[in-house]
């Protein structure tokens, strides 16, 4: 049972999906990617959520990027939203960002499929200790990396 689903508006988000993939490996949850189209797949976006066991939901979308909010619209669970950058990046951020009250969709970086799965790691810690403690370590390894470079610089 994947803890994090993602969702791909389309198979060319892989590379994104693959980030995230990646982080969610790194601190052992189980995720799962798949790909479904808020236009043209509306009953398979539906179904996979509403069939889903999962936590969180990462949902990764370009151009209009509405797969973020309808994923919301079907569950009660987190949904991050992860706009994929374009020739007119607005689109995506502002359609996942500016949702209506009451269905509220949580929105990283444009491409920042990492940040997607931190932000459901750091969700999921809440009622995990484990997890919370790897989280720790994963940002202290961060600052350390951050002053290993300054005095490198030197």
């Amino acid at each position: 049972m994947p803890q994090v689903l993602i969702l791909l508006g389309s198979k060319s988000d892989v590379e994104i999906g693959r980030k995230a993939k990646a982080i969610l490996e790194r601190f052992k949850v189980p995720s799962e990617m798949k790909v479904a189209s808020a236009h043209r797949t509306p009953e398979r976006v539906k179904t996979l959520v509403t069939s889903s066991d999962a936590d969180v939901f990462i949902a990764v979308a370009g151009l209009s990027a509405a797969l973020p909010g309808v994923i919301a619209s079907f569950t009660t669970r987190p949904v991050i939203g992860v706009p994929v950058s374009g020739n007119v990046n607005l689109d995506s951020i502002l359609s996942i960002v500016q949702m209506p009250p009451g269905i509220p969709v949580a929105s990283v970086g444009l491409d920042r499929g990492d940040n997607a799965a931190l932000l459901a790691v750091s969700i999921l810690s809440i009622g995990n200790t484990e997890l919370k403690g790897e989280l720790d370590a994963y940002r202290r390894e961060m600052a350390e990396k951050v002053e290993k470079d300054s005095q490198e610089l030197n």
